[in-house]
């Protein structure tokens, strides 16, 4: 008999029954899918990645690589997968989505204290729990939430964007570099626009097709800003992609030694490297608009889709109203939250909050303390960001500096700063930690 139930197989959910298991809990792990399937989801594979393949900087005075850093020294199952399957991405972090997705499954089903189970929960169940359901949690499950917590969720809609097959990108136009002069390899594709193709570009994108959203979900302010819609951002002014995913800073145009109006990057998806996704192209437009429009990218003319961009809906508890920094329901001592349903945002802030539920939950059931992780740490400022935040007008917050504590003395330089930033983190984790390693 199991001693901790985990619903979800996602990234918080694998995190969360990997560590409460390796601390010799008895875990059943539910995962709904293949039996039931999500609007976002194409494999049966845990941890599947449904968005960017990218777990953001992996660079040591950056908030996602100060989160990393911590992960890993807490024997992270989702950061030891993604660093045996990484992809080449300069100063980032990114996978080949199959091949992390299939190690994370293997780590879990091969797990002695872990079971795993596919099928679908949906009541909260009475027995020690942690909730990492998702952005995409069933409706029957999400009426049982609704009922324990008395609370409306809270939702917002992300946006996925396209993947290309890298042999239909016209390499005579398109370049390999990175922005960034230090990067070891020249790890993006660049796809170069004059100021002409630029312009042409964006009067296509704010007029073409989108899919229409169903009539309750029409509503104001339902995107989250870290993952906004191209088009959206499109629409908000001409210069917003050349300042934003189309910036061109860092590179220069091969061909005219100039720096160009606006750059189109494109990410390696996989290993083989023969799949690409568009970076910052998460859409809402019609299939048949993608194709169109995409196409008029310099070096896209004739590309060969393996995914179109689509969209779904995400759905939050309040979690400032709801949980204890320990990741714990207020209202009942052995149900805890984890993942993008607690309003964390990025695949490390799920992995981070389900690692945190997994150790609590360990900790709850063998009569210890609960960690509540220093603020001064990433993992601690997060989780007590989206614990204490004004709830009225709570939104999903991934790992940032602007959520933790000011420095005593601050560096002017911004890069100082991070660095000190990053400094004590370090040396605030490595001292917490060390109390209960």
């Amino acid at each position: 008999m199991s001693d901790l139930i985990v619903v979800g197989g996602g990234l918080a959910g694998c995190e969360a029954a990997w560590q409460a298991a390796n601390r010799g809990v008895k875990v059943t792990l539910f995962e709904m899918r293949p039996a039931r399937m999500t609007p976002a989801h194409v494999t049966e594979h845990l941890a599947e990645l449904v968005c960017s393949n990218s777990l953001g900087s992996d660079l040591p005075d950056r908030a996602a690589g100060i989160l990393k850093r911590e992960l890993r020294r807490l024997e992270s199952l989702i950061m030891r997968c993604a660093d045996e399957t990484a992809v080449p991405a300069g100063g980032a972090l990114a996978v080949d989505r199959e091949r992390f997705a299939t190690a994370v499954t293997q780590a879990i089903i091969n797990h002695p204290h872990i079971m795993l189970r596919r099928e679908e929960v949906v009541t909260i169940p009475s027995l020690p729990t942690i909730i990492a359901s998702g952005p995409l949690t069933s409706d029957a499950l999400t009426s049982d939430i609704l009922r324990l917590t008395s609370e409306k969720h809270l939702y917002f809609y992300d946006a996925v964007a396209p993947i290309i097959a890298a042999d239909s990108i016209d390499m005579s136009i398109a370049f390999c570099a990175s922005r960034r002069e230090n990067d070891a390899g020249a790890d993006y594709i660049n796809c170069p626009l004059s100021r002409e193709e630029y312009d042409a570009f964006v009067d296509a994108l704010v007029s073409a097709e989108t899919i229409e959203r169903k009539s309750f979900e029409r509503e104001d302010k339902l995107f989250f800003e870290g993952c906004l819609p191209i088009e959206v951002m499109a629409k908000r002014g001409r210069a917003s992609l050349s300042y934003g995913p189309l910036r061109p800073i860092g590179l220069r145009d091969p061909r005219t030694g100039r720096r160009p109006w606006a750059v189109v990057q494109l990410r390696q998806d996989n290993l083989a490297a023969t799949m690409y996704n568009i970076v910052g192209f998460q859409t809402n437009l019609k299939w048949s608009e993608q194709a169109r429009v995409f196409r008029m990218i310099p070096g896209l003319a004739q590309a060969e889709f393996y995914r179109y961009g689509m969209m779904h809906r995400n759905t939050f508890i309040n979690a400032p109203q709801l949980l204890e920094p320990t990741m714990q329901y207020r209202h009942r001592d052995d149900l805890f939250f984890a993942g993008q349903i607690t309003g964390v945002e990025g695949y490390v802030g799920n992995a981070a909050t389900g690692c945190l539920a997994g150790l609590n939950a360990a900790r709850y059931l063998a009569g210890e303390g609960l960690l509540v992780f220093p603020p001064e740490t990433m993992i601690g400022a997060l989780c007590a960001y989206i614990t204490s935040a004004e709830s009225s007008s709570f939104q999903p917050m991934k790992a940032s500096f602007g959520i933790l504590p000011p420095l005593s003395q601050p560096p002017r330089s911004k890069s100082d700063r991070n660095a000190a930033y990053a400094m004590r983190a370090s040396q605030m984790f490595d001292q917490f930690a060390s109390c209960f390693a």
